[in-house]
């Protein structure tokens, strides 16, 4: 007997790299500066307007009446300053909703340079080698990207597997093309993998209830203010990091207060940067590979909930009562954030999903501190960050400390005792505050 799987469209993103040339960088440089303007002007325009003249339509005829007037937004494409428009009114209705904060102005320093293609008919992406692709910019042309994944163009596209749009992102490195990709899948069926549960930590970074671990391929060490802080970069990186770093706090003492930056102290945070997005890009490269290997394998995966920004506080104190160890703290801090648990536990759940495995979360006090063995929890069980010994008289047992925590989590789950997720703790919390009606 056969079963007929259910299809659906599921959608995703690919981020591609793109080799530019001078002229090219600088028409794209050109089109994101336009459109982080686009965004301050609309903004003043739309917080400077009585409530009741604000509408979407009235925007729209004035982003258009910009364009006509001013010659450095018009380098700008049409589609995409209607895009800067939709996006604006999206950040507010997230505002309203209570999921973000109101939008405010874009700096040209802190703001990511980007530009929306919202329209996939304006690409025409051609495959033209085994590791090369071709894409149309607007008002910028053809251009080449880094093929490093199958994309729905040329006869295998169509209304239901197609590109719907792109979006050009700059960082560190260059300027890259995040591609929006619809396709037409069947349901996945029912992984049927084992279950699982995952310890995160910082000498340790994945520790599975099994016995098996993912680390980075580099020798445990404790956590302090001489910690090393970029795990990712080899030793010429390094030390190349850290002889610019000294360079830089040098040309910055020179600097007067309310002074601008030199172009050579620019010049040294523009490579300082592209040093950290090595890391960065070695780090998310580690956490794919990690993550995907996991959901091929496993069909449950269990989780502790984790609160990371309660965990990355500061321990400075206040005047009136300082903190303690504050600079082991703040070492520690720096290895939970490189860490990104966050961005793992995000890349499992999509992962998950689509081999048709699930992802849980448990509540995370006491999993360290727990004997898996005997279930007791006893003062000095931690020898120390690696090892777990249990005081328990009749017990006594001993094993890596993240593989115990990692047991604790797998039996939370089995025996369902699962956190509820933030959406579901706010609707417990309003329907608390509910008053029963009184019968009359």
């Amino acid at each position: 007997m056969t079963t007929e799987r259910a299809w659906g469209k599921r959608q995703f993103a690919h981020r591609a790299r793109l080799a530019l040339t001078l002229a090219q960088v600088r028409a794209i440089d050109d089109q994101a500066h336009a459109a982080r303007t686009m965004w301050n002007l609309l903004h003043d325009w739309w917080t400077m307007l009585p409530k009741d003249k604000r509408s979407l339509a009235a925007a729209d005829a004035a982003i258009r009446q910009a364009r006509k007037d001013l010659d450095w937004l018009a380098v700008l494409p049409a589609q995409a300053a209607q895009a800067v428009l939709k996006t604006y009114f999206q950040a507010w209705r997230n505002y309203w909703d209570g999921r973000a904060e109101a939008p405010n102005f874009k700096s040209r320093i802190r703001s990511v340079m980007s530009v929306d293609i919202p329209q996939g008919r304006d690409l025409s992406v051609i495959r033209v080698h085994r590791r090369w692709g071709v894409v149309n910019i607007p008002k910028v042309g053809r251009v080449r990207f880094r093929w490093t994944r199958d994309l729905p163009v040329g006869k295998r596209a169509d209304k239901d597997n197609r590109i719907t749009g792109a979006r050009l992102v700059k960082d560190a490195l260059g300027w890259h093309i995040a591609f929006r990709v619809q396709t037409f899948e069947a349901a996945p069926e029912a992984h049927q993998g084992p279950r699982v549960g995952i310890d995160a930590g910082v000498n340790l970074p994945l520790a599975l209830s099994d016995g098996n671990h993912f680390d980075h391929g580099r020798p445990a060490r404790l956590p302090d203010k001489t910690a090393d802080r970029d795990k990712w970069l080899n030793t010429k990186e390094k030390a190349k990091l850290l002889r610019l770093e000294k360079r830089a706090a040098h040309r910055r003492s020179f600097r007067k207060p309310g002074e601008r930056s030199s172009n050579r102290l620019r010049s040294t945070y523009d490579q300082i940067k592209q040093l950290r997005a090595i890391a960065t890009r070695r780090a998310v490269d580690w956490q794919h590979k990690t993550t995907t290997a996991i959901a091929n394998q496993y069909g449950t995966v269990v989780v502790e909930q984790l609160t990371i920004t309660n965990m990355v506080k500061s321990a400075r104190g206040t005047v009136e009562e300082p903190g303690k160890n504050v600079a082991q703290k703040a070492g520690l801090n720096r290895s939970i954030s490189q860490e990104a648990w966050g961005r793992t536990v995000t890349m499992l759940t999509y992962k998950l999903a689509r081999r048709g495995g699930t992802l849980h979360k448990v509540p995370a006090p006491g999993t360290s501190l727990r004997c898996s063995a005997c279930g007791f929890t006893t003062p000095g069980s931690r020898e120390d960050q690696a090892t777990f010994m249990c005081k328990n008289p009749d017990c006594g047992f001993r094993a890596n400390a993240d593989w115990n925590a990692a047991r604790n989590v797998l039996h939370l789950y089995r025996i369902g005792h699962v956190a509820i997720p933030a959406a579901g703790r706010a609707a417990v919390r309003r329907a608390r505050r509910v008053k029963p009606a009184t019968a009359r």
